[in-house]
């Protein structure tokens, strides 16, 4: 039987470019700068003390659906940023929250790359990140 050849590794976000704390998320929500498209808000603190890299937050409520759609798009999501790490801003902490109808949308990968990149592109146009 031939063998199969399996797909690259992806990588896991390293602790170090995550937003973990509440304090951080809470940062992003009252002084960051907020983007939104039709299922996504994007909030974005640029300059913030994260030592010189971009640190990604992901805020998917109850409000969007059961377990196994939170974790889908928390999983849709952390795929984008991996993918598309050369559009992330630098020096900036982003918490990337889904709306309500995020749920009950069909939601796939190009679905979340046509919703964010453009945000990503938008930031930085408007100055908003030190990329």
């Amino acid at each position: 039987m031939a063998s199969r050849a399996l797909p690259p590794q992806g990588r896991a976000t390293p602790q170090h470019e995550r937003l973990r704390r509440r304090a951080d998320f809470l940062a992003c929500y009252d002084k960051g700068k907020r983007y939104h498209s039709e299922h996504f808000l994007v909030f974005l603190l640029a300059g913030a003390p994260s030592a010189g890299r971009t640190r990604i937050g992901l805020a998917i409520s109850r409000k969007v659906g059961k377990a196994v759609v939170r974790n889908r798009i928390k999983r849709l999501l952390r795929e984008f940023f991996r993918l598309q790490g050369d559009l992330l801003p630098l020096r900036a902490d982003m918490v990337t929250v889904a709306k309500k109808n995020a749920g009950s949308a069909v939601l796939d990968l190009g679905r979340v790359r046509a919703e964010i990149a453009p945000l990503l592109r938008r930031m930085a146009a408007n100055g908003e990140c030190g990329s």
